[in-house]
């Protein structure tokens, strides 16, 4: 735990027990999980990015998003030394490449994630992006995985509307559990028409970057004078503002990788934040949604 107070970590975790998200099979995970991009780079960082994955934990935050792409294996390896001996306090979540997810594939790339990982089985398990392997035959890979236990659900990972309702016309399509995309207060082109499909279909968002992803958006986010004004009002960081908005709704998963204690427990605090109507109205004119399609933001 730390060098934290455990009241402090304890009322941290009873806060992030109420802000949940319902999966289809009825599942509910916390609105705020931990993201491992980028993880794993830098021997001498693992030390400290293990005890900020095991600090989440402690907080509540189950969900643990990796892929077998992330370090080539490396972040999934150290997410399985994170989860040594607790691996039932957590909601797996790990991702194909599209060129692994033919039938010819996918049990094998599968296979190779769990042994990395240290588990028998994931939670999740997501299509990273749309390759050219037909999606007929990516479903028919995940549902036999599901069928054997290796997976208890699937999803997909970067799909648009036009990709989501190709997906719905397929055999089994529709039992996809989430989506993960790009998805923070800087970047909103999901708004338009992506996440008024998902909430109409009532399949939720997962949210990755959440804080974006460095460079001069995430600069926009600390120092935009609405984002400002409610960091104070709040007395919370700029981020934490940014956190609180991609997780305003009921059926959003955001999962910000945090690779150092202090920002796992900020990642935390943030799902305490409740914005008013007007705080988001604030956020709104700053950052207004798109007022027609835009392509999906990716990184």
């Amino acid at each position: 735990m730390g060098h934290w107070d455990s009241e402090k970590l304890s009322e941290i975790r009873s806060r992030l027990e109420k802000r949940v998200v319902t999966l289809p099979d009825g599942t509910t995970v916390p609105c705020v999980g931990q993201g491992t991009w980028h993880m794993a780079e830098n021997p001498r960082e693992r030390a400290e990015e293990i005890k900020a994955l095991q600090l989440g934990i402690e907080l509540g935050m189950k969900v643990i998003d990796t892929a077998e792409m992330y370090g080539h294996g490396a972040a999934e390896r150290l997410v399985g030394e994170a989860i040594k001996g607790r691996r039932d306090e957590v909601f797996l979540v790990s991702k194909v490449y599209p060129h692994h997810s033919g039938l010819d594939k996918i049990a094998t790339a599968c296979e190779n994630s769990l042994k990395r990982l240290g588990t028998d089985y994931l939670d999740l398990y997501l299509l990273h992006w749309r390759g050219r392997v037909p999606l007929e035959e990516t479903v028919e890979g995940m549902e036999k995985l599901r069928k054997e236990g290796k997976i208890l659900r699937w999803g997909v990972s970067n799909f648009d509307t036009d990709d989501m309702e190709e997906l719905w016309s397929i055999p089994d399509g529709r039992n996809c559990a989430v989506n993960q995309v790009l998805y923070h207060l800087g970047s909103r082109g999901i708004d338009f028409d992506l996440l008024p499909w998902h909430r109409a279909h009532r399949l939720p968002i997962m949210a990755y970057s959440p804080l974006a992803q460095g460079g001069s958006l995430r600069k926009q986010l600390l120092t935009d004078p609405a984002v400002q004004s409610l960091a104070e009002k709040y007395r919370v960081k700029p981020l934490q503002i940014a956190l609180a908005w991609t997780i305003r709704t009921n059926d959003v998963i955001a999962i910000p990788k945090a690779g150092r204690q202090q920002h796992v427990l900020e990642n935390a605090e943030a799902a305490a934040i409740e914005l008013t109507p007007e705080d988001l109205e604030k956020l709104d004119r700053a950052f207004p949604k798109p007022r027609k399609k835009v392509p999906l933001d990716m990184i």
